[in-house]
């Protein structure tokens, strides 16, 4: 019996485990370990309220978390609570599947400012994760700015920008909802350091921003390049600068709508100004030049009471494994981290790619521990695996919170759902134990 130790329960974690029983059948116990009482990860606590649909690929995961090979351990951190070395003893392979969630700092003056936030912060902040559920950002101001020209900013300016009966069937938190229904925000500005042939934003989500309700998206023009430099592009990028062409043909948006989204490309934040909370962003023009962005001294302000930076995720440390600082991911060779441990999905190769590219990576790292295995370098000795870390759990007092768990914390959120939603996320660890009781 082979014993595999997944650490993350996110789309990585339970690709990995479904590429684990390909691989091994019924000759292997996976444990999927989460340091909260609740599975997928940024599926649960990343991906927009108002996407739902993004959200049904967690069926496929119960799928596998309700096999008899495998078990979810909810609420157990990996680093205080157990430690890597432990694991490492009790199991054959310890994969870490921890994704980026933590922020990728803007290292600019000001940063400390009031009411400025990291997207995986504000993001967790609306989506109920128990981390961030007292962020309270403050939107009683008129602009809000967000640095970033990828789907998270896209994201962010939308929740913003939405009229709160937009919302209709979304799992948004109450605290959030209610919060944006108070929002006094008249202008939201997205800010590229790039142009327009370099955003990161796809044409479905870019496409959003046309059809909303009290909000309308403003392109400036003069700062599109010529329309025949457009072929070069991939045929998604193409259709995304299509989007950008036509809200540039309405110039200042559709005047009936109180709340402007506003981009401004070519622009590098330097630094944040005010007193106590943020008062205005200072920036400073720039000229693509082979895709990067080369200050050229022209510094200017924008006025600012909100800014969230979506300027990518970092992995944190583990105790015990070595970490690429500079990459913000767990220092690998093709998902290898030592022998025995491995790495997949973003604590891999950083926050890049979709949620479906997670299953190849998932495939790609059993064949590895397979190859290893057959190579003698892991593999050799007995481990007690899932029976040695309940004993471990239970001399610790470790409140384990199964999957089985989980689905009665699921129907307690869907109990408690408002008229129209999928459910009221518990945004408190110990509401959510209660539940399971």
């Amino acid at each position: 019996m082979r014993h595999v130790a997944i650490i993350g329960s996110g789309p990585a974690g339970y690709y990995t485990a479904e590429a684990a029983q390909k691989a091994f059948g019924s000759d292997v116990q996976i444990d999927i370990f989460d340091r909260l009482p609740s599975p997928y990860g940024l599926i649960r606590s990343g991906v927009a309220p108002d996407h739902q649909p993004i959200k049904d690929v967690t069926h496929r995961y119960e799928d596998v978390a309700l096999s008899d090979n495998v078990r979810f351990v909810g609420n157990v951190s990996i680093g205080s609570d157990v430690s890597i070395p432990e694991l490492q003893d009790l199991y054959d392979a310890v994969i870490l599947a921890t994704g980026a969630p933590s922020d990728r700092p803007l290292d600019i003056p000001g940063h400390e400012l009031a009411n400025v936030f990291g997207s995986a912060a504000f993001v967790g902040w609306y989506n109920g994760h128990p981390q961030f559920a007292e962020l309270a950002p403050d939107l009683s101001g008129k602009t809000a700015v967000i640095i970033g020209m990828g789907n998270v900013a896209l994201d962010v300016a939308r929740i913003l920008a939405k009229a709160p009966e937009e919302f209709a069937g979304s799992d948004i938190v109450s605290h959030a909802l209610d919060r944006l229904r108070q929002s006094k925000l008249e202008r939201i500005v997205i800010i590229g350091r790039r142009g327009p042939h370099q955003i990161m934003m796809t044409p479905k989500e870019l496409g959003e921003l046309g059809h909303l309700q009290r909000a309308t998206p403003v392109v400036h023009a003069d700062d599109l390049p010529p329309a025949d430099t457009d072929h070069a592009l991939d045929p998604a990028h193409r259709k995304s600068l299509a989007h950008l062409r036509a809200f540039a043909e309405t110039g200042d948006g559709d005047a009936s709508k109180p709340v402007k989204v506003e981009f401004v490309f070519n622009a590098i934040s330097t630094a944040l100004i005010g007193e106590d909370g943020i008062e205005a962003i200072e920036l400073e023009r720039t000229q693509t030049v082979d895709d990067l962005a080369v200050g050229t001294g022209d510094v200017f302000r924008i006025p600012a009471d909100l800014l969230i930076s979506c300027i990518g995720y970092r992995s944190v440390p583990i105790a015990g494994v070595p970490f690429d600082e500079a990459a913000g991911h767990f220092a690998n060779v093709d998902g290898r981290v030592a022998p025995g441990i491995y790495c997949v999905g973003w604590a891999r190769r950083g926050p890049s790619g979709t949620i479906g590219t997670n299953r190849p990576d998932g495939y790609a790292i059993i064949d590895r521990l397979v190859e290893d295995i057959d190579a003698g370098v892991i593999g050799a000795a007995d481990r007690r695996g899932r029976a040695g870390f309940d004993v471990l759990a239970q001399a610790r007092g470790l409140d384990v919170v199964t999957f089985r768990d989980w689905k009665k914390i699921e129907e307690a959120e869907e109990h408690a759902a408002r008229t129209g939603a999928p459910r009221e996320k518990f945004v408190d660890v110990m509401d959510m134990i209660k539940a399971r009781n």
